[in-house]
């Protein structure tokens, strides 16, 4: 059982003095943060593309066993029909990526609030995103957020493909929670100020408790599916981030989940 367990990127500022310590060098963050933590998922690489040297360094900051969740471009997300983003795709997964190495962890393919489920279109979109880029395999995972993906046909196609859908825990979007790849992507997105842990500790005991049944091939109970059963399998990688919510609370969220699933 593999369960990684992270914060969306390493670059904020009231983190400093929060969770980097007093003084700790800007260049160094990430070094510091892939210490404590067990995975990282990046955002910038959605915003922009970054050279092969930059993946190479980001490998080199983290220790062995590290993870990097990659967020895909938005020009491949964003577009008004996905079967044309093929392009995009190729560029995205072209850019260097495959330096991270063993580093390397899944795709995040995130998509917009507005945008709707089309069966066709979504399923030529899924048939876009390689399996491999330069020999090295490639995982992926989708973020829908609009209410008409959480039926069944969504889930079918995606378990067809091969792609995770991520749960996400927020109280913006609807909650998807069909397994449906190899791997199990939670993005929990609920963290508040007033926990120095950003979630209670039952809460947290309750997160860990679906770590470990989400990664020995279970599912935890009470969380919302719309499809039929994911097929039995023996063992998944589990990913868990904690993302939005009192973002200066995450990193210790972070660090309290991986301490309890470490017991």
């Amino acid at each position: 059982m593999t369960i990684r367990i992270g914060i969306g990127g390493w670059t904020y500022e009231p983190w400093r003095g929060s969770f980097y310590p007093p003084k700790w060098p800007i260049k160094r963050e990430l070094e510091y943060a892939a210490s404590k933590l067990t995975a990282i998922e990046v955002n910038g690489t959605y915003y922009s593309s970054f050279k092969p040297e930059t993946f190479a360094g980001w490998a080199k900051a983290a220790p062995e066993g590290f993870k990097f969740a990659l967020k895909a471009s938005r020009f491949c997300t964003t577009r008004k029909v996905l079967a044309d983003a093929g392009e995009s795709v190729a560029r995205f997964c072209g850019q260097g990526i495959v330096e991270l190495g063993d580093r390397l962890g899944p795709i995040l393919w995130q998509f917009m609030a507005t945008r709707k489920f089309d069966t066709d279109d979504f399923g030529a979109f899924l048939t876009l995103l390689p399996r491999e880029q330069d020999g090295v395999p490639l995982r992926h995972a989708v973020q829908v957020r609009h209410e008409s993906f959480a039926v069944p046909a969504f889930v079918a196609l995606c378990r067809e493909a091969g792609v995770a859908i991520v749960y996400a825990q927020s109280d913006d979007y609807p909650a998807i929670a069909d397994v449906t790849g190899a791997f199990v992507y939670a993005r929990l997105e609920a963290a508040r100020e007033e926990e120095q842990a950003g979630y209670p500790a039952a809460e947290l005991d309750r997160w860990a408790e679906a770590a470990r049944l989400w990664s020995g091939g279970g599912m935890p109970e009470g969380l919302p599916v719309v499809g039929d059963a994911a097929p039995e399998v023996r063992d998944r990688d589990t990913y868990v981030f904690f993302i939005a919510g009192a973002k200066v609370r995450n990193p210790q969220a972070a660090m309290a989940l991986i301490e309890r699933v470490s017991r």
